[in-house]
C-alpha cells in the first residue's frame, strides 16, 4: 500500500469518525472497494452516556400516574435513588443486542427475581449479529430485579438486572 493511499484511508476513517459525532451515532461500519481484490472494512463505535438515562425514562410514565403536585418530587427522588445503572450490583450489557430471557422460546428463563444465582451462571442472553451470547452473573447472590423484556433491544453498558 503507498503512502498516500494510506493518508486517504486515515482521513476516510477521520471523517467516519466526525460523522458519529455530528450525528450522536454509537456505531458505523462502512466497506470501501478499491479495485477487484482490494478492500477495506472500516467500524467506528463509540460508548455514549445515553444508555444511562434510558432507565430514567422509562420510570417517568409512573410518576405522571401519580397527582399532579407530587410527580415532580417523585420523578427527582426515583432519578436519584432508583438509578439502576449506578446500582452497585448492577449487570451490564456487554454489548448492543437483543436480550432473550430463556435459551429458547417457550423455555423456563435462565433467571427469575428472587433466584439465588452463583457467580458464572447464566442471567440471559444477548444476541449480536446472529451469535448468542451468555451474559453470566458477575457474583453470587440474588437476583433482585431484572430491568430488561424478552426481545428488547440493549445498548453497550445497559444495566440488565441487579444482583445483591
Amino acid at each position: 500500500m503507498s503512502k498516500q493511499n494510506h493518508d486517504s484511508d486515515v482521513a476516510f476513517i477521520s471523517a467516519l469518525a466526525e460523522l458519529l459525532r455530528e450525528n450522536d451515532l454509537t456505531e458505523l461500519e462502512v466497506m470501501r472497494e478499491y479495485g477487484e481484490d482490494d478492500s477495506m472494512n472500516v467500524r467506528v463505535s463509540r460508548q455514549t452516556q445515553v444508555v444511562a438515562a434510558a432507565p430514567v425514562a422509562m420510570a417517568a410514565p409512573a410518576a405522571a400516574a401519580a397527582p399532579v403536585a407530587a410527580a415532580a418530587p417523585a420523578a427527582a427522588t426515583a432519578t436519584s435513588q432508583d438509578d439502576p445503572a449506578s446500582h452497585p450490583g448492577a449487570v451490564t450489557s456487554p454489548m448492543v443486542g437483543t436480550v432473550y430471557l430463556s435459551p429458547e422460546p417457550g423455555a423456563a428463563a435462565f433467571a427469575a427475581v428472587g433466584q439465588t444465582v452463583s457467580e458464572g451462571d447464566t442471567l440471559l442472553i444477548v444476541e449480536a449479529m446472529k451469535t448468542m451470547n451468555h451474559i453470566p452473573a458477575p457474583k453470587s447472590g440474588t437476583v433482585k430485579r431484572i430491568l430488561v423484556g424478552d426481545g428488547d433491544t440493549v445498548e453497550y453498558g445497559a444495566p440488565l438486572a441487579i444482583i445483591e
